[in-house]
C-alpha cells in the first residue's frame, strides 16, 4: 500500500474516558434531545435554527459566538430552538485544502489526527458546560461518531456523503435527528432513498463489530440546493421546490416527515449575505400550505462573528476560514425577525 502507518489512535471509549462528561452534562444533553426530537415529531410547534460557523477553525472564537447564541436563545426560546454548528471535520470538493479541526487542530500547521480528536471532543464539551447547547457536527467520518456520541444533539451528512451506505447505516443507529443533504445533483429520489435506508433496521460491520441498528425515526431531509450540468447553482427552496418534497414525502411509509432548508450553499450560490432574504422566503411559503409548515421544521444557517470568509493565514477573529458566512450582527437580526415571523 502506498501510505504509512503512523501510529494507532485510541479508541472512542479511551478518549471518552480521558475526557468524561459529568452526569449533570448528561443531564442537559438528554434535555436538549428531548425538546429537538418533539419538534421532529410533531409534538412542539417550535423552529429549529441549526446555525454557526462553515467550519469550527479556532476554540476561543467559536465559544465566543456560541455565548452570543445562549443570550439570543433566551428571547425567543418558546418559539425557536437554536442548535449551534460546530462543524469539526470539513468535506473538500476536489479533497485538497483545511479539512477541520480533527485534522488540523491548528489551521496554520501540519495535520495531527490525535490531537485532533482530543480537540474537537474538548470543544464540543466545553460548548455544552459554559452555554448548555449539545450541538451539530457533520458526519464526514460514520467511523468517528463514537467520539462525541454523548455530546452531539444533531448530525448532518452531506451531500457528497448522503448516498455512501457506511453514512446510511450508522445513521441507521442514531437516536438523534440526522439530516440527510441531497446530493449535488439535485437528485431528490437519492435523498429519499438515504432517510428510507436511514429510518430502516439493519446488520453492518461497524468499528471491527458486526452490529444491529434498530432504524432512526428522525432521520429526514435538507434542501441545499444543487449544481446543474453546466457547474451553476440552482436553488430547491422555493415555494414549488417544498410542495414537491411534501407530495414526495406523501408518498412514502416514512416516519416523522421533515425538511431542514440549507440557506447557505448552492441555494444562496454561496452568496452568504442572501440567507436573510431566502430564509424570509421559506418562512413566508410556510404560511401558504399546511402541508409546508409541517414539513419545514427548521433552517441551517452559516454564520459566524465576522461576514464573509478569508484565508486561513489572515487570522482574522471570528471569520470563516472556509465558506463565507453572515457576521454577528446580521444574525442576530435574522433569529429576531424569524421568531417575530413564527
Amino acid at each position: 500500500m502506498n501510505m504509512d502507518f503512523k501510529r494507532k489512535l485510541p479508541t472512542p471509549k479511551e478518549i471518552k474516558e480521558m475526557y468524561p462528561i459529568s452526569e449533570e452534562i448528561a443531564d442537559v444533553k438528554k434535555a436538549n434531545d428531548k425538546e429537538i426530537q418533539d419538534v421532529f415529531t410533531g409534538k412542539s410547534d417550535k423552529f429549529i435554527l441549526v446555525i454557526g460557523p462553515c467550519s469550527a477553525d479556532r476554540e476561543d472564537a467559536v465559544l465566543d459566538y456560541i455565548s452570543r447564541l445562549r443570550n439570543v436563545q433566551e428571547k425567543v426560546k418558546d418559539k425557536i430552538v437554536i442548535i449551534p454548528r460546530i462543524y469539526t471535520n470539513k468535506p473538500r470538493t476536489t479533497g485538497d485544502g483545511y479539512k477541520g479541526m480533527l485534522h488540523q487542530p491548528n489551521p496554520n500547521e501540519k495535520p495531527d489526527m490525535l490531537k485532533g480528536l482530543i480537540a474537537i471532543r474538548k470543544l464540543h464539551m466545553k460548548a455544552i458546560e459554559e452555554t448548555g447547547f449539545s450541538c451539530a457536527d457533520e458526519m464526514l467520518y460514520p467511523e468517528n461518531h463514537r467520539y462525541l456520541s454523548d455530546l452531539l444533539s444533531y448530525v448532518a451528512i452531506g451531500a457528497r456523503s448522503v448516498e455512501n451506505q457506511q453514512h446510511r447505516l450508522t445513521a441507521s443507529g442514531l437516536d438523534i435527528p440526522v439530516g440527510m443533504k441531497n446530493p449535488t445533483s439535485g437528485d431528490i429520489s437519492v435523498m429519499m432513498n438515504s432517510i428510507t435506508a436511514a429510518q430502516h433496521p439493519h446488520t453492518f460491520i461497524y468499528r471491527g463489530w458486526e452490529v444491529e441498528s434498530k432504524g432512526n425515526p428522525m432521520a429526514h431531509a435538507i434542501l441545499r440546493g444543487y449544481v446543474n450540468k453546466h457547474g451553476q447553482s440552482q436553488p430547491n427552496y422555493h415555494y414549488e421546490d417544498l410542495m414537491f418534497l411534501a407530495d414526495t414525502y406523501a408518498k412514502t411509509s416514512l416516519e416523522n416527515p421533515a425538511v431542514i432548508v440549507d440557506a447557505n450553499h448552492a441555494n444562496s450560490g454561496k452568496k452568504w449575505e442572501q440567507q436573510v432574504r431566502i430564509s424570509k422566503e421559506i418562512l413566508e411559503s410556510t404560511r401558504y400550505s399546511k402541508d409546508v409548515y409541517k414539513l419545514v421544521k427548521g433552517l441551517m444557517i452559516e454564520s459566524y462573528i465576522e461576514d464573509g470568509c478569508q484565508k486561513a493565514e489572515e487570522g482574522v477573529y471570528g471569520k470563516s476560514i472556509t465558506d463565507p458566512c453572515l457576521g454577528w450582527e446580521k444574525t442576530e437580526r435574522l433569529i429576531l425577525d424569524i421568531a417575530d415571523m413564527r
